[in-house]
């Protein structure tokens, strides 16, 4: 989850009400009102309620004041592998727990995530599901435990392991944050290991070290619940007191001591790491705690010195000495200790002692100007549409009310958060860098290439990381399909009843307005004021489409090229101009458009404009800023050859698409390709090829239809109408017969999958009603049989989705997964197998929970301003009409079993597809001749 930090208010604050007894505090007059109602159940739950009728949909989360920080040395991880544990199994709820219900009542983003300090669960439904939800979590937090058995746990235990190896073993400086951690905080404190945790703790957990941890941390009084939306605020009172009044409460809790870490000396260490292919210079000083008062100067202190043209470590990182083409610096506050954390990857064969001396260059800089109140209005700017862009969701708006309530004991803190933000002054911000980092001692990883310790800081000791050692037939086998003996938990109604639906909520949809101008623009627009904020994209037709072979990558560079100056403005002035209203726009390319985004508050929402419009008709071509992207871009194509996810991605493109069809390339270009490129190329593709006639405006927020046009004067006036035509792509190769073939990443703890053929465009007849289809196969997370054979039956991976994909060109149907590296063979195979059964094994039951989930989700189909700008680009992009989801909506309930079938046997087709596998060669490709599809067919040396 992203984790909700201080971006406060500073032209004005909240207003809140609160409290059981309706107690209402106003801080100031508000352009927004977030009301809440927060009580307290004999248990010690607290709850707490906010209302919000623009959608009817409801927001609940649970979260439980326990992470890693309270687990015992020798069982680290055990916090996240509880939070899978639950959702699992409850006694009521049955197999497949929240997860199989979320399937039937429409629910989204059914997940949860543990940090140091706390674990949380959540959801969003269609409104009349809510007491579904409320009932179901009830069941999580008192009548769990009792499912929980052996075979239940040694599974999840493999599935955890899978999401270690995904997230750290086998990625690109994984285990950074390890070497970090174990050595910024001293051994025995709660943050010195990862929350992860480590593979061998993992294995070592027991059934009865469960039973502890859920009767000591998930009790009532350790636990906020919070339920945000269109909701009756008596009803839902009453229905969280029903099913929650009688769970018991716990032991007390006590307090986490604050923990502040004293470093007394720097420390470096190195590591050559198996998959990066640049060298990474991390630095970490200890830093606060969350809320702690300095905390919130240090947060401007940090965007000051990294973010941006004027920031110091920008001018001689990347504009003077041109080391790296990004600086990352940010906090890590939690709930007892904070750190600071400043990472730059550096451009290929850089030596981290140069990068390590332009920091202190930067720092120097720092130390000599300070930072003016323009530039600290200009980061405040930011944090205040930031914040707006948080409560843009019923959940986002509940995740931070629980985030106040836990680390600062009261939801309504957030007018002392307001009050420190504008308290902040430049002495403050020089303050806090003389006490946290200036000559302060640190921490410093150096993470290079194997073979280039040479790079490292000088005095680098080597950094203990353990490397897990992959085995075949290593891993314990466990039936996860045996049932649980237990006496259920008494209660005094019967829980084993599911409540009923609530009243059908009607699918409300946006009013949309429409208007072509002169130039042949064309624009899409909904006016919605439940926040002050408006979000835009440009779309210009074209991308990847338009480049030539020997070329790749001009639209990529081009855009990126758009927002660094104007005619009028260097780079540096147009970022502040953007900046300094609290605005964002950012120019990228795909393989169909070159876009250009953004987000303001309606107040800016002229100057925004305006600025947009310097970008799109004045570009400034600057020599010097076209060569640092030109690095960049090199930089990134490097990175991609470490990632195997991206490898396979990029390998799947060729294979589908063939030499003959350019969207076989990555839209960033090859390294010969961006080498060959001149601004000239961008010139060319900019006067050629951006035109209104191909060009689509999409805007949703506080502004009305006639604001909007007027601020586009310019643009209709003096933008150059002239015809493009976009090319006939190439048909993508046929496959007749399945072919395997395999990408070396020798020591691969994973091995990623890509499998597929090219399939559907998205304005096909059969497109829509397709992804339906593979609703049960792989596209309903864990409502489908993908999830649930090879993650929950077998605990290969840690996740696996099959999804159709289409735009006006072109389309293809895809599998994607990273599995253990010893049971590559026999992950494929059960994915054939399944593929294979799917049509023969779909049923009337199948039929029946896609219908609800897909009928019953529609209700939150718009609820966020990303949500109504994708709608606007379907309607835009595709022709569709206005009320598209009410007739998707009509067709779904029409569709039967023989057309479920039919588009079956049609589309999903295994022995025609193409099988990626982007692992360890030597001990995984000879096996794979098995799957009767021919020897494999090794892509690289």
């Amino acid at each position: 989850m992203k984790q909700i930090t201080s971006t406060i208010l500073i032209l004005f604050c909240l207003v809140f009400i609160f409290g059981c007894e309706g107690e209402k505090i106003n801080t100031s007059k508000s352009e927004l009102n977030v009301d809440f109602e927060k009580f307290t159940l004999d248990n010690g739950l607290t709850v707490i309620l906010h209302v919000d009728r623009s959608d009817p949909v409801a927001a609940v989360a649970l979260t439980a004041h326990v992470g890693s920080a309270r687990e015992k040395e020798g069982r680290t991880g055990f916090a996240h592998l509880f939070e899978h544990l639950l959702f699992l199994e409850s006694e009521n709820l049955g197999k497949g727990g929240l997860d199989k219900m979320s399937a039937r009542i429409g629910g989204s983003g059914a997940n949860g995530s543990t940090s140091r300090d706390r674990t949380n669960y959540f959801q969003t439904v269609p409104k009349d599901a809510l007491e579904k939800m409320i009932w179901a979590e009830a069941d999580k937090l008192g009548f769990f435990i009792n499912t929980v058995t052996e075979p239940v746990l040694a599974k999840e235990k493999q599935v955890v392991k899978n999401e270690k190896r995904q997230r750290v073993d086998n990625q690109p400086y994984g285990h950074n944050s390890a070497v970090i951690n174990s050595n910024l905080y001293p051994k025995g404190h709660p943050y010195s290991w990862e929350v992860i945790g480590s593979l061998e703790d993992l294995q070592n957990a027991t059934l009865l070290d469960v039973k502890e941890f859920y009767k000591r941390w998930y009790v009532p009084n350790n636990v906020i619940l919070t339920i945000a939306g269109d909701i009756d605020v008596e009803q839902t009172k009453d229905w969280v007191k029903k099913y929650f009044d009688e769970i018991p409460r716990g032991e007390d809790i006590p307090e986490i001591k604050k923990q502040p870490v004293n470093l007394k000396d720097s420390k470096r260490l190195y590591y050559e790491d198996n998959f990066a292919r640049l060298p990474r210079l991390t630095m970490a000083w200890p830093g606060v705690p969350q809320y702690h008062e300095d905390s919130y100067a240090l947060s401007v202190l940090l965007d000051y010195l990294s973010n941006g043209k004027n920031a110091p470590l920008h001018k001689v990182l990347i504009d003077s000495e041109k080391l790296t083409d990004n600086v990352r610096f940010r906090q890590n506050n939690s709930e007892i200790a904070g750190q600071i954390m400043l990472s730059v990857t550096a451009f290929n064969q850089i030596d981290l002692n140069t990068v390590a001396k332009a920091i202190q260059d930067g720092f120097k800089d720092f130390e000599n100007n300070g930072i003016s109140e323009k530039d600290l209005d200009r980061i405040k700017a930011k944090q205040e549409t930031n914040f707006y862009r948080g409560l843009s969701s019923v959940l986002g708006k509940g995740f931070q009310l629980a985030q106040y309530q836990i680390f600062a004991g009261d939801a309504n803190y957030i007018n002392e958060d307001i009050k420190r933000i504008l308290a902040i002054t430049p002495a403050d911000v020089k303050r806090v860098y003389n006490t946290y980092l200036k000559d302060r001692p640190f921490v410093a990883t150096s993470f290079v290439p194997k073979n280039q310790s040479d790079l490292v800081l000088r005095n680098s000791q080597l950094a203990n990381v353990v490397e897990e050692q992959i085995v075949d037939g290593a891993e314990e086998s466990f039936d996860p399909k045996l049932m649980a003996n237990y006496e259920k938990t008494p209660s005094s109604f019967d829980r084993s009843i599911e409540p009923p639906y609530g009243e059908r909520p009607e699918l409300k949809i946006p009013e949309v307005w429409k208007e072509e101008l002169e130039s042949g623009l064309k624009v899409y627009g909904i006016e919605y004021s439940e926040v002050p904020l408006v979000q835009f994209q440009l779309q210009l037709e074209g991308g990847l489409l338009l480049e030539q072979k020997d070329k790749i990558g001009v639209s990529n560079l081009l855009a990126a090229l758009m927002t660094k100056g104007t005619a009028n403005k260097t780079a540096e002035e147009l970022e502040i101009a953007i900046e300094s209203i609290g605005a964002t726009i950012n120019a990228y390319a795909t393989d169909t458009n070159i876009t250009i985004s953004g987000t303001t508050l309606s107040k800016h929402y002229d100057a925004t404009m305006e600025l947009l419009t310097e970008i799109l008709l004045y570009p400034r071509w600057d020599m010097e800023e076209f060569e640092l992207l030109k690095q960049s871009t090199l930089n990134g194509i490097q990175r991609q050859k470490a990632n195997p996810n991206s490898i396979a991605s990029n390998e799947f493109a060729k294979l589908l698409y063939g030499d003959n069809n350019v969207l076989s390339y990555n839209n960033n270009g090859t390294e010969i390709s961006v080498k060959s490129i001149s601004i000239a190329d961008l010139q060319e593709y900019y006067s050629s090829n951006l035109t209104p006639q191909n060009a689509k405006l999409h805007i949703v927020g506080d502004i009305s239809s006639e604001e909007v046009a007027k601020a586009l004067q310019e643009i209709n006036t003096n933008w150059q109408s002239k015809f493009v035509e976009i090319p006939e792509l190439p048909i993508a190769n046929s496959i007749d017969a399945s072919k395997i073939y395999f990408y070396d990443v020798p020591g691969a703890k994973q091995s990623v999958l890509r499998i597929g053929r090219s399939a559907l465009k998205a304005t096909d007849d059969d497109y829509y009603v397709s992804t339906v289809m593979n609703y049960r196969l792989g596209g309903g997370g864990f409502a489908s049989q993908l999830t649930q054979e090879l993650r929950e039956t077998k605990g290969y991976t840690y996740g696996i989705g099959s999804r159709f994909s289409g735009n006006n060109y072109t389309g293809t149907f895809s599998i994607s997964s990273g599995v253990r590296s010893n049971v590559t063979l026999e992950s494929t195979q059960l994915i054939i197998s399944i593929l294979e059964n799917y049509g023969e094994n779909f049923s009337a039951s199948d039929l029946e929970v896609t219908k609800g989930f897909t009928i019953k989700s529609q209700a939150r189909s718009f609820e966020t301003l990303n949500a109504k700008l994708n709608m606007l680009s379907d309607i835009s992009n595709y022709g569709f009409s206005d009320d598209y989801a009410i007739k998707r909506q009509n067709k779904v309930n029409d569709m039967t079993l023989d057309e479920i079938k039919s588009l079956i046997n049609k589309y999903i087709t295994p022995n025609q597809m193409i099988y990626l596998v982007v692992g360890d060669a030597k001990t995984q490709f000879d096996k794979l001749e098995a799957l009767g599809f021919g020897k494999p067919i090794l892509l690289n040396e």
